[in-house]
């Protein structure tokens, strides 16, 4: 199915907008820090970011905004953004923080605004042409800056979301890029985009990125909750996250 970067705007806006106290309500634990993913790998134990204090942040994608929460008062950043296309989500962010409705792959801000972007599961899968995120973000990063982001890792794709035994057999073609549709009476309400581990690195390099590392967190031990797909027994088999770690040549 082809879907057209104004279909997905309008499914993620109204998904988000009409699922955000549910959203909150099932996962509250993952909102009291700065969390890359499921795998509750916290910016404070990786420090991906790396010392932002004196730098210009932005944050895609940031739903209610718990990271930026986080670095407001962890941090001593020079300037904190955190934009998010649902007005649902934003409601339920800290109202101290800078907060803007925003279309990730039309952002609202100049060219070379920001030293650190950074996305959290945030906006990336969610918009019809996610290199055209790529393409914003060195837009509006600074060159030398940093550009990390987290999302679904792309084997997953291959498997059902099921967190038990079901999910661990692998029914779906890893290089099939049709995008995640839901719909109701014909109207899409849900749509993600698919993209392979070479797509996703295809899509940095083509705006300009150089990639420092990529990480694969692993499950934890002793984490025995389940975040829909996310469980302990898929977890200890195979990776749920991928985070890219990028940068513009400066």
């Amino acid at each position: 199915m082809h879907l057209d970067e104004s279909t997905f705007q309008h499914a993620a806006r109204s998904w988000w907008d009409g699922d955000a106290d549910h959203y909150h309500a099932e996962h509250t634990g993952y909102f009291d820090s700065f969390y890359w993913c499921p795998e509750m790998l916290t910016e404070a134990d990786a420090h991906l970011l790396g010392d932002v204090t004196g730098k210009r942040v932005l944050e895609v994608g940031c739903g209610s905004a718990p990271c930026s929460r986080w670095l407001a008062g962890h941090t001593e950043p020079e300037l904190l953004v955190a934009f998010d296309l649902s007005a649902g989500m934003l409601r339920r962010a800290e109202r101290s923080l800078n907060l803007v409705q925003a279309d990730a792959a039309a952002m609202p801000f100049a060219e070379d605004s920001f030293d650190i972007v950074f996305s959290s599961y945030g906006a990336i899968p969610f918009v019809a042409h996610p290199e055209k995120v790529m393409e914003e973000v060195a837009r509006v990063l600074r060159p030398g800056g940093k550009f990390v982001f987290s999302i679904n890792h792309p084997m997953r794709w291959i498997f059902p979301d099921d967190p038990g035994p079901a999910g661990l057999i692998a029914q779906i073609s890893y290089f099939d890029r049709s995008p995640y549709v839901e719909t109701d009476n014909g109207e899409v309400t849900y749509a993600e985009t698919y993209r392979t581990l070479g797509d996703r690195v295809r899509d940095l390099v083509s705006a300009g990125f150089v990639i420092n590392e990529v990480i694969e967190p692993e499950w934890p031990d002793d984490l025995t909750q389940e975040w829909g797909q996310w469980s302990p027994l898929r977890g200890k088999i195979f990776p749920g996250t991928i985070i890219f770690s990028s940068m513009l040549p400066g």
